[in-house]
């Protein structure tokens, strides 16, 4: 719920809200991925896999240096982050963590979408 909340900037309650809504109209735990991830999906957000080159050793902090610009949400199996400008936005220290996915707020003329 945090990571949603950070990435779409708004509270924590109306994040809470929004997914809970998408999971009793899914028939699905409010913590699944395609729960939470379809509250991003609808706010501009589109799911891409990371690059199988190095599977186990492309951390949170390298991707936060290899995305200087922009809101994304890492997926780590069981736990998300979100990165804005290159900051990493979590709960605890996960810069040592292995994202597997992660969601992009797609851009129109340089401008997020909201």
């Amino acid at each position: 719920m945090r990571a949603v909340a950070k990435a779409l900037d708004i509270d924590w309650d109306t994040a809470y809200a929004k997914i809970v809504k998408n999971g009793f109209l899914m028939s699905d735990m409010p913590s699944s991925d395609s729960v939470w991830g379809s509250a991003l999906m609808a706010n501009g957000f589109t799911r891409h896999a990371i690059p199988d080159t190095c599977p186990f050793c492309y951390t949170a902090e390298e991707f936060c240096e290899d995305h200087p610009d922009g809101t994304f949400v890492l997926g780590f199996g069981g736990h998300v982050a979100t990165v804005v400008d290159g900051t990493l936005y979590d709960s605890w220290d996960s810069s040592k963590e292995i994202p597997t996915y992660y969601y992009e707020r797609e851009k129109k003329d340089g401008l997020s979408v909201l």
